[in-house]
């Protein structure tokens, strides 16, 4: 612990907040201490007490875009849970501030192991702990097949609705996350369904 004056988590949060609209503006490779600083109305210091560099103090950031650590929904049946975990990646990839900074932080994470480190803590967990619970339920339940592949239906959950929205750029509608949750459920059933 470092003796001195307490951080005030007012200035933290209006850095942070900062720092957010700069790489919605400006983009990771764009983003620098000098203009969060200004943007923060606080002077370099306060940002390098908290963070060596942009790289942590971005890190620090994706706490405030993470997934929700709220309990998996439980509507009593996989399809159900698989369209209410459907629901939720999809409301958060399309919130304006994971929208505009997410895809180039996940590039970035590539190059910055710090990065990474804080998608995998408070996106990547997250997620894959809440559709976990789902199926374990849907094991319970005898909704599973023998030969379901849960590690790919857990990368299913999120990757089939970040790829059309994100890297496709077309929309997800309803429609779309019942022929998505169709096709989970068709994976989830594995290889007795074949």
């Amino acid at each position: 612990m470092t003796a001195g004056r307490p951080r005030d988590a007012r200035v933290t949060e209006a850095i942070l907040d900062a720092v957010l609209a700069e790489l919605a503006d400006r983009g990771f490779g764009g983003l620098t201490m000098d203009a969060v600083a200004r943007r923060a109305g606080v002077g370099k210091s306060a940002l390098y007490r908290r963070w060596p560099s942009k790289v942590e103090m971005t890190a620090d950031l994706m706490r405030a875009l993470s997934v929700t650590e709220e309990p998996a929904p439980d509507t009593g049946s996989f399809a159900g849970d698989v369209r209410a975990l459907l629901e939720d990646v999809l409301a958060w990839l399309t919130d304006e501030r994971v929208r505009r900074v997410y895809p180039d932080l996940l590039a970035e994470a590539q190059r910055h192991p710090a990065l990474g480190e804080a998608m995998t803590t408070y996106v990547a967990r997250p997620r894959r702990a809440r559709a976990t619970a789902v199926l374990e339920r849907a094991a319970e339940r005898g909704e599973l097949g023998i030969g379901a592949d849960q590690e790919v239906i857990v990368d299913a959950l999120g990757a089939l609705v970040f790829w059309r929205l994100i890297a496709l750029s077309q929309p997800v509608t309803a429609q779309h996350l019942d022929r998505v949750t169709a096709a989970v459920c068709a994976i989830a059933r594995g290889a007795d369904s074949m």
